[in-house]
């Protein structure tokens, strides 16, 4: 971890940039630029989350300085000392307690700011059994974001017979949706009986998810015309006349990327083509952002949250009605066991927190 002097360097440095995007919003002649001013009042909001903690953990530091100096005085007033004395201690645990609640800040806050994602799951090896799975996920996560208050959009799905999923997209939308869905990519184990088992063995299935953060504004920039090739064609399924004659699907591919989309859930071609297009514009910030993180820090590939759907963070066993986050590793542990019904039911926030501790721990090991 970083040592207290290089900490408060960069403090220091985030407290002066902060000062001078307030003096250059307060120039009127930058205030008249209605795109700048808009720039610097989002950089101005993300800063203050950081500086406005900071600045009040220093007038901690500076009255436990002056308590202290009040004590060490051999000529000061013995009351004094006496009510100095008493201010001591505390001010000494809410300046240590401000400035672990502003290193999570300096760690975590870009997280938190990303209020939007896309949530992919797909059926994994176990035929109709992973799709059942993936349902339970689907439903898992359900459950998760309506207890949490957040939005819940379905934008594609490939069901199967059996009521289960080949593969499902959906968006959420709420405060924190990232810093706290962002730990769910990757590998999904479900050890348990399928429905289709007449003898009672237990089966092994799998599911992939993949989380992807979709900001307000994404720094890329697209042409639609050269940068993607786009195919239209019919879509399939039952429904009546309509469905055969209209050229409703679309499929997206990425040419630099080769990133593709296809969508036909809505009759509508315009429909498919713009909810098509958002998946896309996502995937490919993503692409990016993934490149940008591993040329930035490789020391962050094994952190928790990095969406490597490769990587089995979870194994679901029905009989033993026991969830193991494999990442949530101790000495001589496969990982930390939590109960499945809890979890199945969309009860996260327990292994959630246990994620998000050992990722600020990490992170602030990184600094």
């Amino acid at each position: 971890m970083a040592n207290t002097d290089t900490l408060i360097d960069k403090l220091d440095e985030l407290d002066r940039h902060f000062t001078e995007v307030v003096e250059q919003m307060n120039d009127p002649e930058i205030a008249r630029d209605q795109i700048r001013i808009v720039k610097l009042s989002k950089e101005r909001a993300r800063l203050a989350k950081i500086v406005e903690p900071y600045r009040a953990y220093r007038k901690i530091c500076a009255s436990r300085d002056e308590a202290q100096g009040i004590i060490d005085d051999p000529n000061g007033d013995s009351d004094l000392k006496e009510l100095a004395s008493g201010e001591l201690d505390d001010l000494k645990h809410q300046a240590i307690d401000a400035m672990e609640d502003i290193k999570g800040l300096l760690v975590m806050s870009k997280d938190s700011d990303i209020d939007s994602i896309l949530i992919e799951i797909r059926a994994g090896t176990g035929g109709d059994e992973a799709a059942l799975f993936a349902g339970d996920l689907l439903g898992m996560y359900r459950h998760y974001t309506e207890n949490r208050k957040w939005k819940f959009e379905m934008l594609s799905a490939s069901t199967t017979d059996m009521g289960g999923f080949r593969e499902v997209i959906v968006n959420v939308t709420g405060q924190g949706v990232w810093s706290r869905l962002g730990y769910e990519g990757g590998g999904h184990r479900v050890q348990r009986v399928p429905k289709t088992e007449s003898q009672g063995r237990i089966h092994t299935s799998a599911a992939t998810v993949a989380v992807l953060p979709e900001p307000k504004e994404i720094d890329i920039q697209i042409d639609w015309a050269n940068d993607v090739n786009e195919f239209v064609s019919r879509a399939g399924g039952p429904g009546g006349q309509s469905v055969n004659k209209l050229e409703s699907a679309i499929k997206l591919e990425h040419i630099e990327t080769g990133i593709t989309v296809s969508m036909r859930d809505e009759k509508s071609q315009h429909k498919n083509r713009a909810k098509a297009r958002r998946i896309m514009t996502t995937r490919i910030y993503e692409h990016y952002q993934s490149k940008q993180r591993t040329s930035e820090a490789a020391a962050r590939k094994s952190m928790i949250g990095s969406g490597d759907r490769s990587q089995r963070v979870r194994t679901y066993n029905f009989p033993q009605n026991r969830c193991t986050d494999h990442r949530l590793k101790g000495e001589g542990q496969e990982g930390a066991n939590f109960n499945l019904d809890r979890i199945i039911a969309g009860d996260l926030d327990v292994m959630l927190d246990a994620l998000t501790a050992q990722d600020k721990a990490q992170r602030l090991a990184n600094l």
